[in-house]
């Protein structure tokens, strides 16, 4: 995977770069002037990010995620991960047939639903999963593979399903490494900040 230098990714106007992102040369970002990068964040192929997004630091976003943030945005928390394939929307279109839909009609003939999305510290989502507008995934919840969020869930708990439902709590052991980790690694950031 071959990623985009420092040089470019200044390049492309972000609102926020924190130090060592990496992201893959061929993935497709509209919006950079709208999106921020924490530390040590990875987007790898074929992902598309368009939007309000707030990453924080070491999100890792697998191949061929989608992420629109949309007017009202997607918050990825520090040590979150997006697994292979999935997507996650802060809007959608109304699909009841009350009103058109799609992103070549004027706003005044649709009727879409906008709500932002929060991903917590710790949130893990699995492989082809799809989170709806207006979720918040609390800390620590683990998503497994082919999951449909419909609706906000409790933190430190692991959901499955379509649409997804609590099976068990998850545990919290990670919670330690995390501060081993954070004592090499220190929260303190080179940080470039562009156009706000």
């Amino acid at each position: 995977m071959a990623y985009l230098s420092r040089e470019q990714l200044m390049e492309m106007g972000f609102k926020f770069l924190g130090r060592d992102v990496q992201i893959s040369a061929k993935a497709s970002i509209y919006n950079a002037d709208l999106i921020e990068i924490g530390d040590y964040s990875r987007i790898d192929d074929f992902c598309v990010l368009s939007g309000k997004i707030s990453m924080g630091r070491n999100v890792h976003i697998a191949v061929f995620c989608n992420l629109a943030g949309g007017s009202e945005g997607i918050t990825i928390e520090d040590f979150a991960g997006i697994a292979y394939g999935s997507h996650i929307f802060s809007q959608s279109d109304d699909y009841s047939g009350q009103a058109l839909t799609g992103p070549t009609i004027p706003e005044k003939f649709k009727k879409e639903t906008k709500k932002a999305i929060r991903i917590g510290k710790h949130c893990i989502v699995g492989t082809g999963s799809l989170i709806f507008p207006g979720v918040i995934l609390g800390e620590g919840t683990s998503v497994g593979a082919l999951s449909l969020i419909t609706k906000s869930t409790e933190e430190w708990s692991i959901y499955f399903g379509v649409p997804a439902k609590k099976i068990k709590n998850r545990q919290r052991q990670l919670l330690e490494l995390e501060k081993e980790y954070l004592s090499e690694f220190p929260n303190e950031s080179d940080v470039i900040e562009f156009k706000k």
